[in-house]
């Protein structure tokens, strides 16, 4: 097969069915960032256009995703920081953090990591990726079911006794991010009686439908017309009824004078950039790791597992289109695209499976699919003030329909046995009670440590 012959027309039509299905995505990872939703809507169009601009693949899509959100919250402790100074100077802190993975993506391209990351043990991948989905699923549900999200449940976790072993643990293992909402993810699950009914109503209708959706609707529609259906009668209900539940909030008009201009001024895209320079001396993310060894380590395993994304798409594609690639370069394009998120106070971006497979279902056949994408949400961002009104419960349909069915039934793990079941489950706990980023490098360690085991049972099947 190949690469598709190239068709602007297609790219067009494919390019905009990716900006109309996507957008719900947009909101709801912005949120799992612990930032404001439009944020995901102001940020997705550069960071989109600097990927298209430097990847060598006609399908792949880029963004931030539900791992690297995730990801980005928990290695910042995002929930603590914003609570303590703020939204804007949150914003700051997560470019400053794409900031440093962009270096480190571009430097691990450099030294050959490409190669390296092929041979990553699929014990430590596979429970690492189902420790993150455990991780997005515990984060998206309280949207779903209180009022007022996770703030909600906190204040309830926080006047139980539940909350007093909380403080301990977090007290004595600071890096235990993750317990903290796993353990209130389960304590809400066991209060029905707290949770508010509209949004409940919502999230469970919502979540069922995202899932099957799919064997409802005509196959001629497009992959993600489902999330549509969902965010926009829940839209239609929030403007429609008195719901008192999370929205996404008020968008903000952009800067008149924002963005950047060419031509004399003659064309102008319209996007706000942040002051790179205080962004790259700013050194509070310093602090926040407590050392720069700290966030180097951290900033090159995020980058690390990023690309392990990335490659498990492009290997896919190469496999089922016989489309080839380049690792290096496709570190570059992430490195690149992590810039481009700094620039604009996006948290760090990578490839993203589901915009992936939808951008080649629907016929695209280069890189100008992705860059109408990205232009589209740029220039009509002034135009998305109807999603204000969408329920965050909504969103958190969208999410956990998304990773739910990998959480409770994950197969590649439920294959492995005896000492590989055993890294691979021991990986995901410790990435889901912790962090994503200690969770990759437990799993890494103890994979080599039980290495010479794990080759012994192999010989011996053999």
């Amino acid at each position: 097969m190949g690469y598709p012959k190239f068709n602007p027309l297609r790219d067009v039509i494919s390019g905009t069915i990716m900006a109309a299905t996507s957008v719900p995505q947009l909101i709801a990872y912005a949120e799992t960032v612990g930032y404001a939703g439009y944020r995901g809507l102001s940020t997705a169009g550069p960071t989109l256009l600097a990927w298209g601009l430097s990847t060598g693949s006609p399908f792949m899509n880029s963004g931030v995703t539900s791992v690297t959100a995730l990801m980005c919250k928990t290695d910042l402790d995002g929930e603590s920081y914003a609570a303590r100074h703020g939204e804007e100077e949150y914003v700051k802190l997560v470019a400053a953090y794409s900031f440093y993975i962009g270096i480190t993506s571009i430097l691990l391209a450099v030294v050959g990591f490409g190669k390296l990351a092929q041979s990553v043990p699929k014990p430590v991948s596979t429970g690492f990726k189902w420790g993150c989905a455990v991780g997005v699923l515990v984060s998206a549900v309280p949207n779903g079911l209180f009022a007022n999200g996770a703030k909600e449940l906190k204040g309830y976790v926080a006047s139980s006794i539940v909350g007093h072993y909380l403080k301990t643990i977090k007290a004595s293992f600071p890096a235990a991010t993750g317990v903290m909402t796993v353990t209130s993810f389960f304590f809400g699950l066991s209060k029905p009686h707290l949770w508010s009914i509209t949004p409940t109503i919502i999230f469970v209708l919502g979540t069922i439908f995202t899932m099957k959706g799919k064997q409802i609707l005509p196959k001629a529609f497009p992959q993600g017309t489902e999330v549509i259906i969902v965010t926009a009668a829940a839209t239609i209900f929030s403007m429609n009824f008195d719901y008192t539940g999370a929205v996404v909030g008020e968008i903000p008009d952009l800067d008149p004078d924002a963005g950047m201009t060419f031509f004399n001024g003659k064309i102008r895209v319209p996007i706000e950039l942040l002051d790179m320079k205080e962004v790259v001396t700013d050194f509070t993310i310093v602090e926040q790791f407590g050392s720069w060894m700290m966030l180097l380590v951290s900033a090159t395993l995020f980058s690390a597992v990023n690309f392990l994304s990335i490659m498990g798409i492009a290997s896919g594609f190469e496999a089922e289109n016989n489309i080839p690639w380049s690792a290096p370069r496709e570190l570059i394009a992430q490195g690149v695209s992590n810039f481009a998120a700094a620039a604009v106070g996006s948290a760090p971006v990578s490839g993203s499976l589901s915009r992936s497979l939808v951008s080649r279902m629907t016929g695209t056949t280069s890189q100008m699919a992705c860059l109408f994408t990205a232009i589209f949400w740029i220039y009509l961002l002034p135009y998305m003030g109807i999603m204000s009104s969408t329920p965050k419960a909504s969103l958190s349909a969208v999410i956990v329909s998304a990773v739910i069915k990998g959480v409770c039934t994950p197969k590649d793990l439920m294959k492995m046995r005896g000492i590989e079941s055993l890294v691979g489950w021991c990986t995901g706990i410790l990435t889901s009670f912790s962090s994503p980023t200690i969770g990759f490098g437990g799993g890494l360690l103890l994979y080599s440590a039980l290495q010479p085991f794990i080759s012994k049972s192999k010989k011996k099947k053999a």
